[in-house]
């Protein structure tokens, strides 16, 4: 089947929609439908797709989000390449709201979330450097032209949610090398390298989590206030890098599963 789409985005919350012009494809897929139909359009000559993570509607909560389907969607479409854009909380007092950070590590603290695809068989990839360097090489030089300065590296604190930390958890997190925390990172990012996909994240920070300040508590309007302020740096900042991304992937993720017998065909 040819390619419908190169280059994919997963919008996090508060970014239900990007592409003007789209296309809508409703792809099935073994593990369920996605989040919500994704829809094609073209960015500076590359055919892009996009789906919201949580649906348009932000009706799937963090922990019941169908990854699984949202990652074998994409590949089905032809993509190979991924963009994650997500909210977090700054977990040091120097990343505060407003801050993007291009993070470089992920530690995951879920439970009970599916995390595979391989539910048989022997089948262990590599995932000591989560993000595509690629990627992140492409969004750092992109936020730099265009005067956003984002953080370079940092680890991502992927909690269960829905709720948001406890002050003690927070401080935990900052204390084993967390930079920021959300609650979507995992599994995709495990996901996409077990299809071989690279996958590159960019965070925008929206609060200070509730250990870094004294009185401060994370609350779901400040949230999505602060997210909501920061839309049109963000989707500038997609656009631009979507446009520029190299399509030779001379990276480690296409290799992924080389040497590996896998038990299932990947379409």
């Amino acid at each position: 089947m040819q390619a419908q789409a190169e280059l994919a985005v997963i919008g996090g919350s508060g970014l239900y929609a990007l592409l003007d012009n789209a296309t809508e494809h409703r792809v099935p897929t073994p593990y369920g439908e996605p989040s919500d139909p994704i829809t094609v359009a073209d960015v500076g000559g590359r055919r892009v797709a996009f789906l919201p993570r949580h649906g348009r509607d932000h009706r799937h909560p963090p922990h019941r989000i169908p990854y699984r389907a949202n990652m074998w969607a994409l590949r089905s479409l032809g993509v190979r390449q991924v963009l994650a854009p997500c909210a977090v909380g700054g977990l040091r007092p120097e990343l505060g709201p407003g801050t993007f950070v291009v993070p470089d590590q992920l530690i995951d603290r879920t439970s009970g979330r599916v995390q595979t695809f391989y539910d048989q068989g022997a089948v262990h990839v590599s995932f000591a450097d989560p993000y595509c360097p690629t990627g992140r090489s492409v969004l750092l030089r992109v936020g730099a032209e265009q005067g956003l300065q984002p953080r370079d590296g940092g680890a991502v604190v992927v909690v269960e949610g829905p709720r948001f930390s406890t002050r003690a958890e927070s401080r935990w997190f900052t204390a084993i090398g967390g930079a920021v925390v959300n609650m979507t990172g995992h599994p995709e990012a495990v996901l996409a390298r077990e299809l071989a996909l690279c996958y590159t994240s960019i965070a925008l920070v929206t609060d200070l989590d509730a250990g870094v300040e004294g009185g401060h508590a994370v609350t779901q309007e400040e949230v999505f206030r602060v997210f909501g302020e920061n839309t049109a740096r963000l989707r500038g900042l997609l656009l631009a890098a979507l446009a520029t991304w190299p399509m030779d992937r001379d990276c480690p993720c296409p290799r992924s599963l080389d040497g590996i017998t896998l038990p299932v065909e990947l379409p």
